[in-house]
């Protein structure tokens, strides 16, 4: 089982290696430690222009791999209200720093409700004791 620092107990998390944090009616959203460890070296990131709507459960960017393509799939609904363009010129970031320097874009929430269907920290390590 991988240390507690490798999953924040400050956030929620989805069953596709993304977390949320939470701040008021806005949240920041990136990938688990877990996650960017099994893409290996990030090399490209595709996010959404500031001001787009997203669907909770909808993907809304790419994270490229040297192993894989992924999907990034909304863990809320929301509007984008930030972007972490860092990353265009330094996707490895997300290797480096998935829980601080990587994330990935900011959210103001459309229903904080929708918080509930996701896991905390404690639930997302029982589901993935690898993680």
């Amino acid at each position: 089982m991988a240390p507690e620092t490798l999953i924040p107990a400050d956030r929620h998390y989805t069953s596709e290696h993304e977390w949320l944090l939470v701040d008021g009616d806005e949240a920041t959203i990136g990938i688990t430690d877990f996650a960017q460890d099994e893409l290996g070296d990030i090399v490209y990131v595709e996010l959404p222009a500031v001001g787009t709507s997203v669907t909770k459960g909808e993907a809304f960017g790419v994270v490229e791999s040297v192993k894989a393509v992924s999907d990034l799939f909304t863990p809320a609904a929301g509007e984008v209200i930030a972007r972490n363009d860092k990353l265009e010129d330094a996707p490895e970031l997300l290797n480096q720093s998935p829980y601080d320097a990587g994330w990935l874009i900011r959210l103001r929430l459309a229903d904080p409700a929708e918080l509930a269907d996701l896991l905390d920290a404690d639930a997302y390590r029982r589901e993935f004791p690898d993680a």
